[in-house]
């Protein structure tokens, strides 16, 4: 976590922006960010882990790629000497232009149906996007060392590991551009115009959508709170609903194994202590 000397020093040496107001966002499992008030505008900025600068860009040109195709997505900025992003000894920043509106509130039914919609329309869009820096869907390794953190990591990460790599054998998913980390306010909307999209496309990379979908659910609770997101997903998103109902309880488990994954690799308690009770409450 940056402190706030690195993350307004590096906002003014590299976009010139001089911050009269800084909120942090809600935390994701890939990136932290910020939104951003300063002279010229509203803007997002947003840290990601070191090693993660070229998906990061690649989310960075999927934005621009959904603009292409007039879907409403946060404008890249680049740096004053024209890169997307700059590494600092934190990780990779970017920042983006903000969509005016407000975040969707993921408790709210109405805002849940604008959620899934959104992120259907981004999962389609998205179909023929290419980019050097999408990396391939990753599972957790079962065998790393850090995951002897609580008694319990290892086994449930093994666990759904396990289940996610039978499915993935057995079963026809669709693939295609993940966002990452799909929260409901990672998305907005604009009531004057009544005009809603993502305000960053996540660090991207390619798997089953279904995973987007579960980090979604997540989100918004767990499956009992999400109805009517998956309603709005279907109507509008390219995975039907055999498949959705098949491969949701399977990538939701591995959702919450990679949380745990991450929380005893960086030995955040809470974390941890979020990942187990998700994960005791899931059936099977």
């Amino acid at each position: 976590m940056p402190d706030d000397e690195l993350l307004q020093s590096t906002l003014r040496d590299q976009w010139h922006l001089v911050p009269s107001k800084i909120t942090e966002q809600s935390r994701a499992l890939m990136s932290r960010g910020w939104e951003i008030t300063a002279a010229s505008g509203a803007y997002i900025a947003r840290l990601a882990e070191a090693g993660a600068r070229q998906p990061m860009e690649a989310g960075l040109m999927a934005a621009e790629h959904l603009r292409g195709r007039r879907i409403d997505a946060g404008e890249p900025v680049r740096t004053l000497a024209g890169a997307l992003t700059v590494e600092t000894e934190q990780g990779a920043f970017a920042v983006s232009r903000r969509l005016p509106g407000r975040h969707l509130d993921g408790r709210d039914p109405v805002d849940q149906q604008w959620w899934g919609e959104r992120l259907g329309v981004v999962h389609k869009a998205l179909q023929g996007f290419r980019h050097p820096g999408l990396r391939p869907w990753q599972l957790p390794d079962p065998d790393a060392a850090h995951l002897d953190a609580e008694p319990w990591v290892r086994a449930a990460v093994s666990s759904a590991v396990s289940a996610a790599t039978r499915l993935t054998v057995t079963d026809q998913l669709t693939y295609g551009v993940l966002h990452g980390d799909p929260a409901a306010d990672a998305f907005v909307l604009d009531p004057e115009t009544g005009r809603s999209g993502p305000l960053h496309c996540g660090a991207c990379g390619t798997g089953p959508l279904v995973y987007d979908i579960a980090a979604a659910v997540a989100h918004a609770g767990g499956p009992d709170h999400c109805a009517e997101m998956l309603d709005g997903y279907l109507a509008a998103g390219p995975v039907r609903a055999d498949e959705l109902d098949a491969a949701l309880p399977v990538l939701l488990r591995l959702r919450w194994a990679m949380q745990a994954d991450r929380a005893a690799r960086w030995e955040c308690a809470e974390g941890l202590g979020a990942a187990k009770e998700a994960l005791e409450s899931m059936p099977g």
